[in-house]
């Protein structure tokens, strides 16, 4: 009895070890090819957002990281792609948390130039409800569209709210908290940006997707 124990142990053990090996294996195969798919999607977003006309730089080999908690909502240092044009910064697409979406973060890229004009915005992860606050993913609606265009005025931030809450910016059906964590985030990111621009087209810290 004791014998086939040990028998069934060491066979499930030896099971679960090529397991592992064959899962570690496929992730070392596969990884290169996710990186340079991560690196595509990375790309098409930041020349949705940025358009080609102002800038004459690679977008991702422009990455640098820094860090403002309380701007950007996480204690992490985030990716910021600045545009250049003959080695002039013309914008900048930074990547920012709202951190009190209904179900959670929710990670945005938003595009700014130099005179706080949002060239565009696109939502990169979210875990909002389906049909409801997921429309804050362009596949879903065109509400990100919304931002495009408008002028961020620090002297003027009411505009940068819902208009639930006396602003100008739509809310979705049934889904306030979304769309309110969503426009706050935008604010502190643009806010920071507008107040910092100089020392984050300055910043040294590069990105790993410049090393790519």
């Amino acid at each position: 009895m004791k014998n086939s124990m040990l028998k069934n142990g060491l066979l499930l053990g030896l099971f679960a070890l090529v397991c592992s090996a064959l899962v570690a294996g496929v992730n070392l195969f596969t990884a290169p090819q996710i990186s340079y798919q991560q690196r595509q999607q990375l790309l098409g977003t930041l020349h949705q957002i940025i358009p080609d006309s102002i800038h004459d730089n690679d977008l991702a080999a422009s990455c640098r990281l820094i860090t403002a908690p309380e701007a950007l909502g996480t204690r992490n240092a985030m990716p910021v792609y600045v545009a250049t044009k003959l080695g002039e910064p013309q914008a900048a697409a930074l990547e920012t948390i709202a951190p009190d979406g209904y179900n959670g973060n929710i990670h945005i890229i938003v595009a700014v130039n130099n005179d706080g004009v949002v060239l565009g915005v696109r939502t990169l992860e979210q875990q909002e409800t389906p049909g409801l606050g997921d429309k804050v993913e362009l596949r879903k609606s065109s509400w990100v569209d919304e931002f495009a265009g408008k002028l961020f005025d620090i002297n003027n931030l009411k505009v940068w709210f819902v208009k639930k809450d006396g602003g100008a910016i739509d809310q979705f059906t049934g889904a306030t908290i979304t769309p309110r964590a969503y426009t706050k985030a935008l604010r502190n990111t643009l806010s920071y940006f507008m107040a910092n621009k100089q020392q984050i087209y300055a910043s040294s810290t590069p990105c790993e997707e410049a090393k790519l």
